[in-house]
């Protein structure tokens, strides 16, 4: 088994500089700004930044790991203080939020969600769907979500929302309204596998 040596002290800094050079720039550029210019933010050639990180989705990934894992965590926050269908509705508008608000996360969780999207939006993505999977299979059980939605459906709707909030105003102030419309459609109804 081939062991994995630690990184050097030089080559931690350089991942370091990146990642601050890189969550300035999508913050002012979105996901699609310039690597050349990260790496020249970071003080390191394009070659360090590729050795890195192999591609744009590696370096948003890891850019936002944090932001992504505490959205995650706030799943079960939320479920420990709401019932089960308004922890799903509040948490949904907190990822929205969030997809609006850091430049370059929507790219990401879209990725995500998508079907044979990247392997490198794996970690990130994984905690989320996994968060997603515990709201609404209570939200199912509490009989408020239908019983045919799948979690990553829920995600991919979320998706949706955050971006047609984004198109209506720019600013996200529609999400909670579309949100209301979503999960209003989302409800069971008779015929619908409901509880």
């Amino acid at each position: 088994m081939a062991q994995v040596r630690p990184m050097r002290a030089d080559a931690r800094r350089n991942y370091q500089r990146l990642l601050e050079a890189a969550a300035e720039a999508f913050a002012e550029q979105g996901e699609n700004a310039s690597l050349d210019d990260i790496a020249k933010r970071a003080g390191v050639g394009s070659g360090t930044l590729y050795r890195h990180f192999p591609t744009r989705q590696a370096l948003l990934e890891a850019a936002y790991v944090d932001r992504i894992e505490a959205i995650a965590a706030r799943a079960g926050a939320l479920a420990a203080e709401l019932p089960p269908g308004e922890a799903l509705t509040e948490w949904l508008h907190e990822l929205g939020v969030g997809m609006i608000q850091v430049r370059g996360l929507k790219a990401l969780m879209g990725a995500a969600v998508t079907d044979g999207g990247p392997a490198v939006v794996t970690a990130c993505g994984d905690s989320v769907k996994d968060a997603a999977a515990r709201l609404v299979g209570a939200a199912q059980r509490e009989g408020t979500l239908r019983r045919d939605v799948e979690p990553i459906e829920v995600l991919r709707l979320a998706h949706g929302v955050a971006t047609a909030s984004e198109l209506a105003d720019g600013q996200g102030r529609c999400i909670r309204r579309y949100l209301s419309l979503l999960t209003e459609g989302l409800r069971p109804g008779p015929g619908d596998g409901g509880a």
